[in-house]
């Protein structure tokens, strides 16, 4: 099983709250990530223990440019960023390097699993 993992602490309390059900992430991620297969939530930063918040679906996945990301998009992915601009800066801080508006994005939609 994958694990979808973030490492921001906003986003970890928009999981908590299940206010967040969509990441974007950079490059094309089909490969990785396939619609309806199950992966965790998690949250840690990278090369240090992670914490399971949950599991989840992978309902669809866009492959779509910066600049196409809709206001949907943007709100699912985290409801206080509302340009594709404040997001390619968060990108931007988060990957250190530079980002365009036609670099390629997956936009990946997930729910939560409950048993």
């Amino acid at each position: 099983m994958f694990a979808l993992n973030f490492q921001s602490s906003h986003h970890e309390e928009l999981l908590q709250n299940r206010v967040k059900n969509c990441t974007v992430r950079l490059g094309d991620l089909r490969d990785v990530y396939a619609e309806n297969s199950l992966v965790w939530i998690t949250f840690g930063k990278k090369l240090s223990p992670r914490r399971k918040l949950y599991q989840a679906i992978i309902d669809k996945i866009l492959i779509k440019k910066f600049s196409q990301l809709t206001a949907d998009d943007l709100i699912h992915q985290n409801p206080t960023i509302s340009t594709t601009e404040e997001l390619i800066k968060f990108f931007e801080t988060l990957y250190c390097k530079s980002i365009s508006p036609n670099d390629i994005v997956s936009v990946i939609y997930f729910s939560e699993v409950t048993e």
